[in-house]
């Protein structure tokens, strides 16, 4: 398999603050939980912490099917993963192995319960629909002007 994990979908990944995993259950009824703790392990997997998801756990263990999201709220650009999870709990021999990018980011804040391992099989962007339907009139930062206005906030320059 090709490395779907490109150099653009890591560096959105790595900016993002939250991520989306959307499961679905036994009857096919869909759940979408965010995620605060979560890394690219490689080319071609995403690993998330599960910290407070039952729901989300249950459902990877009924249905493998898996959609992430990461998304700029202000740049209104991001990327869908789609994928296979498995969940690995701390008693398997795996676990030690796809927990360690998430060990410092958890730090003794947050328990992990489990992990999710995410086999990516397609990625594609995600963009708001301004960049499609005004592509002569929107930018990147008219983007982040529009959202900073919206959301009332401002950039905090010494960041």
């Amino acid at each position: 398999m090709s490395d779907l994990m490109t150099t653009e979908v890591r560096e959105s990944v790595e900016r993002s603050v939250l991520c989306w995993l959307a499961t679905s259950d036994e009857n096919g009824q869909p759940n979408v939980s965010p995620k605060e703790v979560f890394a690219v392990a490689d080319g071609e997997n995403i690993v998330i912490a599960n910290i407070a998801s039952p729901r989300s756990a249950k459902n990877v263990r009924t249905n493998q099917k898996v959609c992430l999201s990461f998304v700029d709220v202000f740049v209104q650009k991001g990327f869908k993963i789609i994928g296979m999870a498995t969940e690995l709990r701390p008693s398997e021999p795996e676990y030690s192995r796809w927990v360690g990018p998430l060990l410092p980011m958890a730090g003794d804040r947050y328990l992990i319960h489990s992990v999710f391992v995410v086999r990516a099989s397609a990625v594609e962007p995600i963009v708001a629909p301004s960049y499609r339907l005004y592509p002569s009139e929107t930018t990147e930062e008219s983007q982040v002007q529009s959202a900073l206005r919206t959301y009332g906030v401002t950039l905090d320059k010494d960041a």
